[in-house]
């Protein structure tokens, strides 16, 4: 439908992305109302063009990693993606409808009535991550196309050839007006986040995210930011280990722990440490044989956080601490040349000053940390960050009601990990240090739409009935009185 249209220079990127915005909120202003079909016409063909692109996103996501199975992409970045654009088709005609509140004595009694209508916002800025480019780039795209607005992306310029397929295929589903996608590179994100957009939606890091609500703050644009931390995960003494071992240690090899929700450090009764080491090699073992040449191991996407990694394992080793990698075959690590995998590695009790406690890791490192009575994990979640999410593992209904209000996190899975993001009617986001807002399904709706209050008056002059109009006489004291009162 589109060209994907390129600058040569950051300034060019600049005036570019501008002209577009005004091109895209001057068409959003005289389309006026966005009609539930045009909603839903926008949606199909998101649809549409991801169901025709797939095996070609298999391949460029295998192209930036390095190595990414078929299987990782087509269920978190082509099925995830498709998933919220289909729900958003489904319910938009309900998410539309206009919403009734109460009205206030003696208002409603002579007539008068309050409501709600959900109006688009604009145009919508979306800064998409490179973990699951696709995923991060189109399921927002469902709650900003289903609240009626327009759309502008900056993809991730470290998957490089998933931005550019993805550039193909925006260009193919929608006009530019409707949606425009720019790829590149920092310059580009810097100028991208510093646009006057009606809302931005920023998927990354807590540190760039500082740079980014600042750039917005220049122009009082509102944002949502999906961030990350180090999600807990609480082992409990009566879990079913198996079950449990499975659950982690597929939430932390799956892409290789290069997820916001990835479980980040454990925390087990110290009397099950070498129980549940074992049990955590045991179902590696089982789902991954071997690693090096195995093509369902994701490797780490670059050099860059390659190194990024093993310099906490240097860090930790300098701080006297050690680790344990789950290497099944025996494969010598420091042999690959074109892959930059590393093997899921456990870290016992390592020192608190140590990087692999202090950062988010987001890859198959795996703090554990051992703990007595139960009280410990609940004070130790809470003396750090607010995490993206918190797990907890076990049967104990006290244990697990204290995990739910006596800690905070933008959601908690019970006996499972990362589940809660697949549900489409539960908001997904952080809070405070990993994120701001939340979207998903409805609540992703009414984040990109504006709640417009209404209220219709009767016909009745209340406020000469209500002793409101001047001059004040006795009316206004008895419309005084009925509402100081309790």
């Amino acid at each position: 439908m589109n060209a994907p249209q390129t600058a040569a220079t950051a300034s060019d990127a600049e005036t570019l992305m501008q002209n577009v915005l005004d091109t895209q909120r001057s068409d959003y202003l005289a389309e006026g109302g966005v009609s539930a079909a045009t909603r839903k016409d926008r949606l199909s063909r998101g649809i549409d063009v991801l169901l025709k692109y797939q095996d070609k996103m298999v391949e460029a996501l295998n192209t930036d990693f390095s190595c990414r199975s078929r299987e990782v992409t087509l269920l978190t970045d082509v099925a995830a993606s498709v998933g919220p654009m289909s729900h958003a088709l489904k319910h938009v005609d309900k998410w539309m409808r206009k919403e009734k509140r109460s009205t206030m004595f003696p208002l409603n009694l002579l007539g008068g009535r309050s409501s709600i209508e959900y109006q688009p916002l604009g145009v919508i800025g979306v800064i998409s991550p490179w973990n699951f480019p696709v995923n991060l780039t189109f399921g927002p795209l469902a709650g900003v196309l289903a609240a009626g607005n327009r759309a502008m992306i900056k993809p991730s310029e470290f998957t490089p050839a998933t931005s550019e397929l993805m550039a193909e295929m925006v260009a193919e589903a929608w006009d530019e007006k409707e949606v425009a996608i720019f790829p590149g590179g920092p310059e580009v994100g810097q100028a991208f986040s510093g646009l006057p957009f009606d809302h931005l939606l920023f998927t990354g890091a807590t540190s760039i995210a500082r740079h980014i609500m600042a750039a917005a703050a220049r122009n009082l644009v509102p944002v949502t930011l999906e961030l990350g931390g180090k999600s807990p995960v609480i082992i409990s003494r009566d879990v079913n280990l198996e079950l449990a071992a499975q659950r982690i240690m597929l939430g932390k090899t799956l892409n290789a722990g290069q997820i916001c929700l990835a479980p980040d450090y454990l925390m087990v009764p110290e009397e099950m440490l070498t129980e549940v080491i074992a049990a955590l090699k045991q179902v590696t073992t089982e789902m991954y044989p071997s690693l090096l040449d195995n093509p369902e191991y994701t490797s780490v996407v670059n050099e860059r956080h390659f190194q990024r990694l093993n310099g906490y394992l240097k860090d930790l080793e300098e701080r006297g601490g050690s680790s344990t990698a789950i290497n099944p075959a025996n494969e010598d690590f420091s042999a690959q040349s074109d892959t930059h995998k590393i093997p899921p590695t456990l870290i016992v009790n390592p020192p608190e000053d140590s990087k692999v406690l202090e950062e988010e890791i987001f890859g198959p490192l795996l703090p554990i940390r051992t703990y007595r009575d139960f009280s410990e994990t609940l004070a130790y979640v809470n003396a750090h960050p607010r995490p993206l999410a918190a797990y907890y593992f076990g049967r104990d209904k006290g244990e697990e009601e204290a995990v739910l209000k006596r800690t905070t996190s933008g959601g908690v899975c019970i006996n499972d990990v990362i589940m809660h993001i697949s549900q489409e009617d539960l908001p997904f986001g952080g809070v405070g240090p990993s994120g701001m807002g939340a979207y998903h399904g409805y609540d992703g709706f009414k984040t990109f739409s504006h709640a417009k209050a209404i209220y219709r008056q009767s016909k009745f002059n209340v406020a000469k009935l209500g002793g409101m109009l001047p001059p004040y006489g006795p009316a206004t004291e008895r419309t005084i009185k009925t509402q100081v009162r309790r």
